[in-house]
């Protein structure tokens, strides 16, 4: 804690003179709250599990989500807990559309997104990352009834009635390499995705692992599919399967700041974060 506490007090002495937290423009000054601390302004889905979700009190430490009476938590908000007090700021949650997160960012509606965001050359284009604070592998999910349950690699996938989430490289990527895939349009969420495979109007969707484990606690009717090890999995390159925060681009103090607090967390710490996050999920209680 005391380590903590130290990086905090020292990263924020080097961000007070500028405190550029909403998008480099001099002019432009980090949101207080009533408190007189800055307030790191992090948007989410709300609606990701085991990323994030909505809930409807604060139970297991969860924040409220701005302007709603609900609150969120799950993996991102821990993460967001962690970042604001290692910075000694205070945390405002914004709920927003998926599709709505980077241009959050651009505008400096958000200081950052924390969402579970693959680290991409494309959205590097749009807005900057942090080093990664999740690293999650490809899987795909199908019903225990289904005829590609047994599949051992993607192509024993071949012909099969496909979808995923929008603006993903589940969908974008991944999906592509299924030989003769039937890929439907994509859906706007995840929760969407899952109901689409629950349903059975797919075959199968194709995820990340986190969320493949929250939706088997969801759905166990549902079946997990890892190639990963094989000779037959999906082709992804690293970026895809790294998960970053996105910062503007060009604000490097704030980038800078929540990759010290970063540096301090190892890959175990992050594996047991999401432990913690999947057991508490709403469906899992």
């Amino acid at each position: 804690m005391t380590r903590r506490r130290i990086l905090g007090l020292v990263l924020i002495t080097l961000l007070s003179s500028a405190m550029l937290f909403a998008g480099g423009s001099s002019e432009e000054t980090a949101s207080t709250s009533s408190s007189g601390r800055p307030v790191l302004r992090v948007a989410m889905e709300c609606g990701y599990a085991p990323y994030n979700w909505t809930q409807p009190d604060a139970s297991n430490g969860a924040v409220p989500i701005s302007g709603s009476n609900d609150y969120a938590y799950g993996y991102d908000v821990m993460m967001a807990q962690y970042i604001a007090e290692s910075l000694d700021m205070d945390l405002e949650i914004v709920k927003l559309d998926w599709d709505s997160l980077v241009p959050a960012v651009q505008s400096g509606t958000v200081d950052c997104v924390i969402a579970g965001q693959s680290i991409t050359s494309d959205r590097l284009q749009m807005v900057d990352f942090t080093t990664p604070y999740y690293y999650a592998s490809i899987i795909c999910l199908v019903n225990s009834d289904s005829p590609y349950v047994n599949a051992q690699g993607v192509s024993d996938l071949a012909g099969a009635t496909v979808t995923s989430q929008m603006n993903t490289v589940w969908y974008d990527v991944c999906l592509p390499q299924i030989p003769d895939a039937n890929i439907l349009p994509a859906q706007d969420s995840a929760p969407a995705m899952l109901v689409a495979l629950d349903s059975g109007r797919v075959d199968l969707v194709c995820t990340d692992m986190p969320t493949g484990q929250a939706a088997l606690v969801a759905y166990p009717d549902m079946r997990l599919l890892d190639f990963s090890g094989s000779d037959d999995d999906f082709e992804v390159s690293e970026e895809e399967i790294n998960i970053g925060i996105s910062v503007r681009k060009g604000n490097t103090e704030l980038l800078d700041a929540i990759n010290g607090v970063l540096a301090t967390l190892t890959v175990d710490d992050f594996n047991r974060m999401m432990d913690e996050a999947i057991a508490v999920q709403p469906l899992a209680q």
